[in-house]
C-alpha cells in the first residue's frame, strides 16, 4: 500500500470520515470493503450472524448510535448474503446449540411468511426468499430503532438500504426497499414483501444489480 501510495496510512490515522454503516453477516466470505470496492476509512462496519438488528442487542444499537450520532453517516445498509447458514438453519429448524438463542430473530421472519415462502417448490429458492425477508426486516428494524427515529425527529439525513449478495457471482442484488424517513417505512416495507415473494426466473431483474 505505501508503495502505491506512501501518504495512504498518514491520512488515514488522521480521522475516519465514512459515509455509509454497513451492517453484514459474519460470513468470511462477504467482505464489506472488497465487495463496495471501498478503501479503509470509507465504511463502517458491523457483522454478526445473520446479519440481524436485535433490540436487546447493545453491541449493534452502540455501533448505529455512534455512526449516526457522532460520524454522521448518511446511509445504513443491510446486507444479507444468499445460501446464508444461518438462514438455512433457521427455514430447516436445525438445532445447532447455543447460537439457536441468536437466530431466533429469523425464526420470526420464518414463521410471518412460511406460508408463502413454501410456495416455492425448491428449498434453494425458498431459503433465498427467506434471506432476502430477513433483510427486509432487519430494515425494518433499524427503521423503528431510537437511533434511527431521534435522527430523522432533529432532520438528519439518513437513508436505509437492503442488499442481498450472491456468492456465485459477486452480485449486489438491491431489494428496493430504501427508507428515508418514517413516513416511507410502512407502503415500502410491503411492497419490498411483495417483490420477495413474487415468481421469478434465475437472473436478477434488470435494473436490480449493483
Amino acid at each position: 500500500m505505501i508503495a502505491r501510495d506512501p501518504a495512504f496510512f498518514t491520512r488515514l490515522a488522521q480521522s475516519q470520515k465514512p459515509h455509509c454503516l454497513w451492517i453484514s453477516c459474519s460470513d468470511s466470505r462477504v467482505p464489506a470493503n472488497q465487495i463496495v470496492g471501498l478503501n479503509p476509512g470509507e465504511l463502517f462496519v458491523h457483522r454478526n450472524v445473520g446479519n440481524l438488528i436485535v433490540e436487546t442487542d447493545l453491541n449493534c444499537l452502540a455501533v448505529m448510535q455512534f455512526a449516526v450520532d457522532v460520524l454522521e453517516v448518511q446511509h445504513v445498509v443491510v446486507c444479507g448474503h444468499y445460501r446464508c447458514g444461518a438462514v438455512a438453519a433457521a427455514w430447516r429448524n436445525t438445532r445447532l446449540g447455543l447460537i439457536d438463542n441468536w437466530l431466533r430473530a429469523v425464526h420470526d421472519v420464518r414463521r410471518r411468511y412460511k406460508e408463502q415462502i413454501r410456495r416455492f417448490e425448491d428449498e434453494a429458492t425458498q431459503i433465498d426468499r427467506l434471506c432476502e425477508l430477513n433483510v427486509i426486516e432487519q430494515v425494518a428494524h433499524v427503521a423503528r430503532s431510537t437511533v434511527v427515529q431521534d435522527a430523522w425527529t432533529r432532520g438528519q439525513a439518513l437513508s436505509l438500504h437492503g442488499w442481498v449478495y450472491r456468492l456465485e457471482d459477486g452480485i449486489l442484488n438491491d431489494l428496493g426497499f430504501t427508507v428515508m424517513g418514517r413516513n416511507d417505512l410502512h407502503e415500502r416495507h410491503d411492497a419490498a414483501v411483495a417483490r420477495a415473494l413474487r415468481p421469478r426466473g434465475a437472473a436478477l431483474e434488470p435494473g436490480s444489480g449493483v
